[in-house]
């Protein structure tokens, strides 16, 4: 089993924040559109998307500290589950003194988990989406139950109908009445004696179920949701367990995402950056104009302050940044070139041209 640290690529000491930006680069690294022949990277999305989801919160991150994944869950002095676990260890699951070994019945459905694809404006600004899954719904020919139609479940006689056996037994400490499931029904306090033929008494079927998926804005690759009761349906009527939606947002042209700031290189042409522009840039939110003042330089930043991607848990918006990249242009023409050396000899400016190739002074020859 991984750990959580190495799978993020930090360490046990590393901040909140340091875990998640370790968290996004890795979600990145690993997203299928960048690894298309890599069969194993979907796997490992999910698991990097695991460490962090247990690793950005503060208590069960130091529950992962003290006891790693899947161990104790609630402060104990006994190290776990508190006297539970002891009875479990010596008892069999029940108390000494009577009492019952917990739930009995049909078993929880399992978890689901899907990965949703979106565009990036829709992950900026929120969408609904639709996800389909394979799980297991109720058998709409039995309604869950398991049995024929003709016959029905019948209450356990081992059990009562109550899913687990008592017993008497002495011990060290005296008499002692402990419980476990019941071996003829397995807990489930009913039996069936003709199965459903539809699912062959589990109450249950495979299906595709379409689900929409409220998508907050703002979320990013690697965001997990969470919809509850759309997971796995538990055989015979069992309870239902969720299902995990793992986020994936497809990369824009335009735009790099930098927590919640957009970043956009915009080149201008030399003439603008020394003379001054106004350039419309489309954005996300619609048309901007971009002012260009005049002695431009590669590298200056104009910052739209609230165009950026909405805060995921808090109010207001990240800001744009548009960068501006000067275009050296290629592709003069003699006018042009004529033009610019005058320029350069009013500046005061030395230009060099580099030799023209004996191919080039042969073609000039016959001009």
């Amino acid at each position: 089993m991984a750990d959580f640290y190495e799978l993020l690529g930090v360490s046990r000491q590393s901040t909140a924040d340091e875990i998640k930006r370790a968290y996004r680069q890795r979600a990145r690294q690993l997203h299928p559109d960048a690894n298309p022949d890599d069969p194993h990277a979907e796997a490992q999305f999910k698991e990097v998307a695991r460490a962090y989801e247990t690793l950005s919160d503060p208590q069960r991150r130091q529950q992962y500290d003290m006891y790693g994944e899947g161990g104790p869950q609630t402060g104990s002095p006994f190290g776990g589950g508190g006297l539970g676990d002891i009875f479990d260890m010596f008892f069999n699951g029940s108390s000494p003194f009577g009492g019952g070994s917990g739930p009995t019945g049909p078993p929880r459905g399992a978890d689901v988990e899907a990965i949703l694809d979106i565009e990036f404006a829709e992950a900026v600004f929120g969408c609904e989406a639709s996800v389909t899954v394979r799980t297991a719904v109720v058998c709409e020919d039995c309604e869950g139950s398991g049995a024929d139609g003709m016959t029905g479940p019948s209450t356990c006689p081992d059990c009562g109908g109550a899913g687990q056996v008592r017993r008497v037994r002495q011990s060290i400490l005296g008499q002692m009445v402990t419980a476990g499931p019941c071996g003829r029904c397995n807990g489930f306090g009913s039996i069936i004696d003709r199965p459903c033929s539809t699912c062959a008494g589990e109450g249950r079927r495979l299906d595709d179920c379409a689900y929409t998926v409220d998508v907050p804005a703002g979320v990013d690759t690697g965001a997990t949701l969470r919809l509850p009761g759309r997971g796995a349906v538990g055989p015979r009527n069992g309870s239902t367990g969720d299902l995990y939606v793992h986020i994936r947002v497809a990369p824009d042209s335009r735009f790099d995402r930098r927590d919640n700031n957009l970043i956009h290189d915009l080149p201008i042409a030399f003439t603008q950056a020394v003379l001054g522009a106004q350039i419309v840039l489309e954005t996300l939110d619609g048309d901007e104009v971009v002012p260009v003042e005049p002695g431009t330089t590669t590298g200056d930043v104009i910052r739209f302050r609230g165009k950026g991607v909405p805060h995921l848990q808090g109010r207001g918006r990240g800001d744009l940044l548009v960068r501006l990249v000067i275009a050296t242009p290629d592709d003069l023409d003699d006018e042009q070139r004529t033009l610019l050396e005058k320029f350069a000899a009013l500046r005061g400016e030395h230009i060099d041209p580099p030799e023209q190739g004996l191919m080039s002074k042969l073609r000039g020859a016959f001009k």
